[in-house]
């Protein structure tokens, strides 16, 4: 078959558009909610990109189901205080284009993300290198300006080669990486077709936002697997479903509740505290998530190195949260006012809707707003809002904490949306930083959680389980905490034979 032949093949199954042939059957079709935007990985903000570009490329260091690092291309070694050396190993060393990875790819792909101007949000992670020079092909070593001992945490970056760097390439739409998966082409905005380096498997990713949708056409085999954004009546109908498995994993994305500091009431702790304890969270969990999910009490989860699994959830107690707002001068002459921004997601809005019933029940009267993502998300960072309801997707590090809540990260610096400002959390950053070690690290991180959940920068609701859901043919995928896509690298196709077995 033709080089041409395969990829119009190829892209009929992205799309969907013809009869399933020998040829199509051969591809994995997985359906996403929202397309990838951006497959350069320095650039790259939104979860399906992120999710894609680790299959696209590798990264010097990886994080291990702690989140600690561990060796990715590279082993290092603690020459002293301020000073590593990496070391590359032999694999994963071959991009995409056929040209070998070394170390100076490593210097060149930090350097283009530490430039003046560099529109990177990895940029700040990296503001405390002060040099990095390659030794040879396999050795890189680095010099800071200060100890850090979360430096390896910090490169959990993926190596783009220099020579295309150099020449500006279009990472954004052309990758160019040494993962396990290479792009083929772009049949469309909303599509990708992937192939394997490892066995030339070809995995498409199809976009079907509506989730009924999504679920209708696994169910008619359309599509092979989809993970994630579902609502809890879906799985529940796929996990009945002849010929469909459902598998679930605990996660580790956080649901939330966030606050604008700066108005007046959700500045108030009173009112967020009220606010706090008029939220049902296992009601939640049971009626609208289908009891697929754990409370969460703080941005990292509880197994996480630096994560906390001694916080004492604010208690369900309206009438509590009614005295509250009666000391903070609310009441039925004066009911607390408030706006709840969402995305216009089906799943969003059923949730908003039954968190303006429960603090309805507290004597707080929530209007809610559904916008589309883009108009959503500029409304939050620009700090249009007093309450929004977002997940942190993908946190694995406790720089979460320096993003999120630090005074000096606020919009467009960082994420710190709802204008956090404590000087205690600012200082137990900072040491938490300079730790000679993560196990010494632990202490600070812990009483920043304290502060930060005694104060409700945000309120924690849970961390939401990932759900992946296949057609008896596909074997070898399984959702990760995270709800990344790595799976997609030992996932096969059995013959049918195999599933009527």
């Amino acid at each position: 078959m033709s080089g041409a032949r395969s990829l119009a093949l190829g892209a009929a199954a992205v799309l969907g558009g013809c009869a399933r042939g020998a040829r199509e059957d051969a591809v994995i079709r997985f359906a996403v909610a929202r397309p990838p935007r951006n497959l350069d990985p320095r650039l790259a903000t939104d979860a399906t990109s992120e999710r894609v570009n680790r299959l696209l490329y590798r990264t010097l260091v990886r994080l291990d189901a702690a989140a600690r690092p561990v060796p990715g291309l590279a082993r290092w070694e603690q020459l002293g205080a301020t000073r590593y050396r990496f070391r590359l190993g032999e694999q994963g060393r071959l991009f995409s284009d056929g040209s070998r990875l070394t170390a100076h790819d490593v210097v060149a792909t930090l350097a283009s993300i530490r430039a003046p101007g560099s529109r990177s949000p990895h940029r700040a992670a990296l503001a405390g290198i002060a040099a990095l020079r390659a030794r040879d092909d396999d050795t890189l070593e680095l010099a800071l300006h200060a100890p850090d001992t979360a430096l390896p945490s910090r490169l959990v970056l993926a190596v783009l080669p220099a020579a295309a760097i150099a020449r500006d390439h279009p990472f954004v739409t052309a990758p160019i990486g040494s993962g396990p998966l290479r792009l083929v082409e772009r049949p469309g905005p909303d599509a990708l077709l992937l192939e394997r380096r490892a066995d030339g498997q070809r995995i498409a990713l199809v976009t079907v936002r509506d989730p009924s949708v999504r679920v209708m056409k696994l169910l008619r085999g359309e599509v092979d697997l989809l993970q994630g954004d579902l609502p809890p009546e879906l799985v529940d109908h796929l996990a009945r479903a002849p010929g469909i498995a459902v598998r679930a994993v605990p996660g580790a994305n956080l649901s939330y509740l966030g606050f604008n500091l700066e108005d007046p009431r959700t500045g108030s702790l009173a009112v967020r505290r009220a606010i706090a304890q008029a939220i049902d969270r296992p009601l939640l969990i049971d009626t609208l998530l289908g009891g697929r999910a754990r409370l969460a009490e703080s941005i990292l989860p509880p197994e996480h190195w630096a994560g906390r699994g001694d916080l004492a959830p604010w208690p369900h107690d309206p009438e509590r949260a009614r005295a509250l707002l009666a000391g903070a001068g609310f009441g039925p002459g004066n009911p607390l006012r408030l706006t709840l921004k969402t995305s216009s997601d089906p799943f969003r809005l059923r949730l908003a809707g039954a968190l303006q019933a429960q603090l309805a029940a507290a004597g707080i009267a929530l209007a809610v707003q559904g916008h589309d993502w883009g108009t959503f998300f500029g409304d939050v960072k620009a700090g249009r809002f007093s309450l929004y309801a977002l997940t942190w997707v993908g946190v694995r590090s406790p720089d979460i904490f320096r993003y999120a809540l630090h005074s000096e990260s606020l919009p467009p610096g960082g994420a710190n949306r709802g204008r956090y400002r404590n000087a205690s959390v600012d200082r137990l950053i900072a040491t938490a930083a300079r730790a000679p070690s993560l196990a010494a690290a632990r202490a600070p991180y812990a009483a920043l959680q304290a502060i930060v959940h005694a104060e409700l920068a945000l309120v924690p609701l849970w961390y939401e389980d990932q759900v992946a859901a296949q057609r008896a043919t596909i074997r070898g995928y399984r959702p990760a905490g995270d709800g990344n896509y790595d799976g997609l690298a030992q996932v096969v196709r059995v013959p049918v034979a195999a599933e009527e077995e």
